[in-house]
């Protein structure tokens, strides 16, 4: 490859980042921090926005809570990455190069691929023009606004949130709270908290009663209409407002570009995070299908920001001549909101069964706070990173990952 000049620098190896989430935001700054372009490696990183998305504070978003904007370039600030604005239109495998939506065309000799999923409105007839998403804070801050109309007309009307997993439990929880006269429902397969153990989720059941939500477990969501969620059997719920947040889908990209997926898109990695058919691009996050000893990971933050860093180190090892260490993840909670005033944390064993020791009420809201707060003071930590270790958050601190050897 011929040699390119940036700022003086002979760049030899330039490697691209798709998605400034939790995982590809961790992978750019851990590895511009690592290389740069001081060993001649140029990174970029491609976002369609320039402001982050705090994906699990986007139930808070949609009650009307206001939070920080945080902005990409200025956290890339002095780390040497590129930022590079656009919607990834197509990825081509075989000739390294990525196309974004102004039609400029970006050349990699690495790959990192983060871009995420979102809530699975294809699955459902009339989800995709009926319901709304926390698909990002612009959907967050719509849904907000709907809901807000609604509650202050006084007429109690029905928000009905599909899905019964932990971004509808968290969705549900909030607008109860906040919107006290609104009558919500959550619909899904699976009593909430079915993965909890058994007092974990009986508090959390007890705790969406006390707040009004109805709940209604068995389910299935045959068809959303306007005004109506249509159930599998027959059965019409009246709906003023519908959130879906069932399942999730990622981006058809992978697929198309012909790097190896699985059955639901996710790019299949090996030991160290990279494609099994393309081994110069790394899979991270939500958009990784990533085997461990367990099964395949499930996309969480939890996990998302340790897949970046782990690709990061992979990268640099390939790049000094070494073989690429396996990722190994356990999980160790899981953490639920309900509501502003109450929350429960399940702690986990390492492939994400229950333990019997979880925290409610006061307690696990300071120890939720904790772990999901915003991850800048993580990639603030990153930047000024030392060589020898890569930092993440893991049960309310900071852990340092020593590479190995």
């Amino acid at each position: 490859m011929s040699a390119q000049h940036e700022a003086g620098t002979a760049v030899t190896h330039r490697v691209l980042v798709l998605g400034a989430g939790y995982a590809g935001m961790s992978a750019a700054i851990q590895l511009a921090g690592r290389v740069g372009r001081r060993e001649g490696v140029r990174v970029v990183l491609v976002n369609a926005q320039e402001r982050f998305t705090e994906r699990m504070r986007l139930h808070m978003t949609a009650t009307g809570q206001q939070l920080a904007e945080l902005s990409i370039p200025e956290l890339l600030e002095g780390t040497g990455v590129r930022f590079v604005r656009g919607w990834v239109t197509a990825v081509d495998a075989g000739a390294r190069t990525v196309r974004i939506d102004d039609d400029r065309v970006l050349h990699y000799d690495t790959l990192v691929y983060g871009l995420g999923g979102v809530a699975d409105t294809a699955a459902v007839p009339g989800a995709e023009d009926h319901a709304y998403t926390l698909n990002s804070a612009q959907d967050a801050e719509v849904l907000a606004d709907r809901i807000g109309r609604l509650g202050g007309g006084g007429s109690g009307g029905t928000v009905v949130v599909g899905g019964s997993g932990l971004t509808g439990i968290e969705s549900a929880a909030e607008i109860a709270g906040a919107h006290p006269g609104l009558n919500v429902v959550l619909l899904g397969r699976r009593e909430p908290g079915a993965a909890m153990h058994p007092r974990a989720r009986a508090y959390l059941r007890g705790a969406l009663d006390r707040l009004g939500v109805q709940v209604r477990s068995g389910v299935e969501v045959a068809k959303v209409l306007p005004g109506a969620v249509e159930l599998v059997g027959g059965e019409s719920i009246a709906a003023d407002v519908v959130l879906w947040t069932s399942g999730t889908r990622v981006s058809p990209l992978a697929a198309a570009s012909g790097l190896a997926v699985d059955e639901r898109g996710r790019i299949v990695t090996d030991a160290a995070l990279r494609s099994v058919s393309h081994p110069e691009v790394y899979a991270v996050g939500d958009a990784a299908a990533i085997r461990q000893g367990y099964g395949v990971m499930h996309g969480t933050c939890q996990g998302g920001m340790p897949t970046g860093v782990h690709a990061a180190l992979s990268i640099v090892r390939v790049l000094r001549g070494r073989r690429p260490k396996p990722f190994r993840f356990g999980y160790y909670h899981t953490p639920v909101s309900l509501g502003r005033d109450d929350a429960v944390v399940q702690f986990t064993r390492p492939d994400d069964s229950p333990r019997r020791i979880f925290l409610t009420g006061r307690p696990a809201i300071r120890y939720k706070e904790t772990v999901t707060a915003s991850p800048w003071p993580t990639y603030g930590h990153m930047k000024k990173m030392p060589a020898s270790g890569a930092f993440w958050p893991r049960g309310g601190r900071f852990t340092r990952v020593r590479e190995a050897r």
